[in-house]
């Protein structure tokens, strides 16, 4: 697992893309600070299915109170986040 900010940040843009392209949609201009849930690129199944990816990808299970806007909103949150849950 590579905790690079920029590897992070790459892993979980791939990711949301794959999930629109799922459905159809492109979301190639996905800004890091843009909050995915808003985006429309997405729909609630997708971001289950984001966090469940996330979960795993980085073995960092989640409490449910983690799972939200501030921790989990946009790739810079995602990036942050496993950054300071893991220590890097």
């Amino acid at each position: 697992m590579n905790l690079d900010r920029d590897a992070i940040k790459a892993a979980v843009r791939a990711k949301v893309i794959e999930l629109a392209r799922n459905l159809g949609m492109d979301a190639g201009d996905l800004a890091d600070d843009d909050i995915i849930p808003a985006t429309g690129y997405v729909d609630s199944a997708a971001i289950l299915e984001l966090v469940v990816w996330y979960e795993d990808a980085y073995q960092m299970p989640l409490k449910q109170e983690e799972i939200n806007i501030d921790n989990l909103g946009s790739i810079n949150a995602m990036a942050d986040f496993v950054l300071r849950r893991k220590g890097g």
